[in-house]
């Protein structure tokens, strides 16, 4: 295990992000709330004590209330009244809606009711398909220091009226060992972390020894605003009795004379997240509790280690991998050329932990779905993304970027995410498919889920479900903007989370996609997922969640068609194995990525793989039977090579004939700017070639492409597309086929001086040339390192052509251990610039 040095808790940020009210969320769209749950009227006459009463005995009937996924679901047994009870306290309490303010009533427990001198105060927000009730971390009950209890025989009233009554003094959490047995020690995070289904042990320093024939102590945990011990958020542990306990346990470890040492295993299913903890002795007049106290507040997360609960994976170096590293590489670039950036996760940083449970309570995920790993993986692809209810991030893809933070500016998702706790909610602005991923991953593994990110090269967006990637061609050879609906990316990021899937086949559980980039609407949200990737490989697309999406992501068959005057089409040539080139994601301990695509499809040809697309037919995927096409006797291929922003190339095109006949190939080539989602930005080249390709041979043309035709329509966007189309003389049989390479940006480079250690300072420079002919203005420069420094970032007006920056910054590393540096640099006139820097970080001396 890395070491890691105490650092004091910025009290600041840390109380700003558990102290944001219901106010502070995402606020709901009146044109789209679903419907209100039924209340009832409250007329100036609840005021009075005998309507209170009326109402405290009434018993109402079962409420069906929507949960916004498109079916009812019965929520209460029972309506609870809530009712204003403390002093100064004129009237019912008001549950009002997003739209109204009329008075309603929302019931409790009457006997909850009459035992309670403060007031709870509730707002039925509702918001985008999202039900809120139970569903905040951060709200509060808390119940009485002091409980009366009615004896059943007239008893001196009061508890701790006699001298010699137990009374628990203080609470310990034994931090430091509690922390090391859960792998939670990395969290910076001023209170106790554990993982379900393991123990962890409190010392409850008493006023006297503890006689477990005499005493009654109890434990009560609880979370969220409406604690219920039917619906797991409210817990009651018997100390010392002896009571077998259903879900959470309880076992006396030690005792002393002044001092009982409890141990507390949470149950393996229960929820995720922030709970409170009260010591209660109970004697036969009443309860007696400790004093709310945050410093007893304890996190429950998922558990990788352990067989019983959902999330476990076996392999230790896998566990470290996808739990408990914070720093990663996402790749992008071309199939045949992958490039990578680093990402800071920081799923261990301050304040995090506080930030990914804010944003389920902004999403008001309830209560009840946040111990399913598969409901919250499912929950938190919605939630990155702003497109329905305020999610955490707003996708852009239009290249301008003025009122936010550009995509590729990014170094990590902790500068994300506590931006948007800190601003109340607020999306943060801007992401596209790698950023999303990456904050998704932030969330995952801070919550303990295994979760590592995937990159598919020729990443197919099918828009219809036909699994079919259709480009349409005018007369010319260019492509049709407006008749080609579907795309194709030339690389797109989504994740996988290791779970066991308890609603499907036992085959099916393991890797699972999951993508928060808004793409397709699922079940009235913009998500996708979770599917299972060995599903997806069998073709077994009919198991949740959009497994038919997913296939096609990775398995479409790009048809190119052409359209003549008349608007009639005509199948040009078929590719069944374009899309889905190349899936990766990050090697265990290494920067290097791993090929995962056969986790995904067997080999394009095989036996198997003809069985799966079999399968996947039987679930309505149209046949690859394409009985207009005649196979050509040409293949083409291009090629490019050096390819630099501001530099010229050459272009090479490879007709290759595969028949005993001499050919003579007619073809139209043409560049374009596209985005890397396949989206054509601007045309630069448009070329006529005619070529003779003896029997069996192949024949090559060669074009340069200067720098001076494309830069002009570059921008933001560093992909260019090449498409050649045309046909063979001799037979009439047409040909095509595309291709989009990856501009490389130039270099930024990060050094350190000295040598790096635990709680030393430490020099770190970033520096940068300016290789163009032309200024680059409005500059942004991050320098960010997990457990070495945090986000970090300068802004420049103007970096005049051939001019240089240096930027430096001391530090001090408060983590050992393999450490990565990272710097970006972003203006309008130029993106992807990123750098990283390895080092090794020694143990404090």
């Amino acid at each position: 295990m890395k070491e890691r040095t105490s650092t004091q808790r910025d009290e600041s940020t840390s109380s700003h992000i558990k102290g944001l009210t219901t106010e502070h969320r995402a606020h709901p769209k009146a044109n789209s709330r679903p419907p209100v749950m039924p209340c009832l009227d409250l007329s100036e006459e609840v005021r009075s004590e005998k309507c209170r009463t009326d109402l405290v005995s009434r018993a109402p009937d079962l409420m069906e209330v929507c949960d916004g996924r498109g079916s009812a679901r019965a929520l209460l047994s029972s309506v609870r009244l809530l009712i204003f009870t403390g002093a100064g306290a004129s009237s019912a309490l008001s549950c009002s809606s997003a739209s109204t303010h009329k008075h309603s009533v929302f019931c409790e427990d009457p006997l909850s009711i009459m035992s309670r001198h403060s007031y709870t105060h509730w707002h039925l927000g509702l918001s985008d398909g999202r039900f809120p009730i139970a569903s905040s971390n951060s709200d509060e009950y808390n119940p009485l220091e002091i409980e009366d209890i009615p004896p059943p025989h007239p008893h001196p009233r009061g508890p701790g009226d006699d001298s010699s009554a137990l009374s628990v003094l203080d609470v310990d959490m034994c931090l430091e060992k509690n922390k090391s047995d859960h792998y939670t020690d990395y969290y910076n995070n001023p209170n106790l972390i554990v993982r379900r289904n393991r123990e962890f042990r409190i010392i409850l320093k008493l006023n006297r020894a503890f006689n477990k024939n005499l005493d009654n102590l109890q434990l009560e945990i609880m979370i969220g605003s409406l604690p219920d011990i039917n619906k797991g958020t409210s817990i009651v542990l018997s100390i010392g009795s002896g009571k077998p306990e259903k879900n959470w346990k309880s076992n006396v470890l030690e005792t002393t004379a002044s001092s009982i040492t409890v141990g507390i295993t949470p149950d393996v299913k229960c929820i995720i997240g922030r709970f409170r903890m009260f010591a209660v002795v109970v004697s036969y007049s009443g309860k007696k509790r400790t004093p709310r106290n945050t410093d007893t507040d304890f996190y429950v997360l998922f558990n990788p280690w352990d067989p019983e609960d959902e999330v476990y994976i076996e392999d230790d170096n896998d566990r470290e991998e996808y739990v408990m590293n914070d720093i990663g590489f996402i790749y992008n670039g071309d199939y045949d050329m992958v490039a990578s950036r680093s990402w800071n996760y920081g799923q261990f940083e301050e304040g995090i932990l506080d930030a990914c449970l804010l944003v389920m309570d902004a999403g008001k995920v309830p209560m009840m779905f946040r111990g399913k790993a598969t409901e919250i993986v499912r929950q938190a692809s919605a939630l990155m993304n702003a497109n329905d209810d305020n999610g955490v991030l707003v996708g852009n893809w239009s290249g301008d970027y003025s009122r936010g933070t550009a995509p590729s500016a990014w170094t990590g998702s902790t500068e994300i995410l506590l931006q948007y706790a800190q601003e109340g909610c607020k999306p943060v602005q801007y992401a596209q498919c790698w950023v999303f991923a990456g904050v998704l991953n932030t969330f995952l593994r801070c919550l303990g889920i295994p979760t590592r990110v995937i990159t598919n090269f020729l990443s197919a967006h099918d828009n219809n479900g036909s699994i079919k990637t259709e480009i349409v061609l005018d007369k010319s050879g260019n492509i049709d903007r407006r008749e080609t609906k579907d795309s194709i990316w030339n690389f797109h990021c989504w994740n996988e989370v290791y779970m066991r899937r308890l609603d499907l086949p036992d085959q099916f559980s393991g890797w699972q996609v999951v993508d928060s980039t808004p793409q397709e609407n699922s079940d009235g949200l913009f998500r996708c997922g979770p599917t299972s990737v060995e599903a997806i490989k069998q073709g077994e697309i009919s198991y949740p969640f959009d497994a038919r999406f997913v296939f096609a992501e990775v398995n479409s068959d790009v048809i190119y068609y052409q359209k003549d005057q008349f608007g009639k089409s005509k199948t040009l040539s078929v590719d069944t194995s374009y899309i889905g080139k190349l899936i990766v994601t990050k090697r265990n301990n290494s920067s290097n990525y791993m090929d995962v695509t056969l986790n995904y499809k067997y080999a394009e040809g095989s036996h198997q793989e003809r069985q799966a697309m079999q399968r996947a037919e039987k679930f309505g995927v149209p046949s690859r039977d394409y009985l207009d096409t005649t196979e050509s006797e040409v293949d083409v291929e291009i090629q490019a090579d050096n390819l630099k922003i501001g530099k010229s190339f050459p272009l090479t095109v490879n007709f290759t004939n595969k028949s005993s006949q001499t050919c003579t190939v007619d073809a139209v080539i043409t560049g374009s700017v596209v985005y890397y989602t396949g989206v054509i930005s601007s045309t630069f080249m448009f070329e006529n070639k005619t070529a003779t390709v003896d029997a069996f041979g192949t024949q090559s043309i060669m074009m340069y492409i200067k720098a001076s035709a494309y830069m002009p329509f570059l921008k933001d966007q560093t992909n260019l597309k090449f498409m050649v189309s045309g046909n063979t003389e001799e037979t009439n049989t047409p040909f095509s086929t595309m291709r989009v390479f990856t501009l490389l940006p130039p270099d930024i480079s990060i050094k350190v001086i000295g040598t790096p250690q635990v709680g030393k300072n430490l020099m770190i420079t970033v520096e940068f040339q300016n290789p163009f002919q032309f200024s680059l203005q409005g500059v942004q420069l991050r320098l960010d390192g997990p457990g070495v420094m945090s986000t970090k970032m300068k802004e420049y007006s103007e970096i005049l052509p051939g001019s240089s920056l240096k930027y430096k910054v001391m530090v001090i590393p408060q983590m050992s251990g393999r450490r990565v540096l990272m710097a970006t640099l972003d203006c309008p006139q130029l993106r992807e610039v990123t750098g990283q820097l390895e080092i090794n970080v020694l143990a404090a001396g």
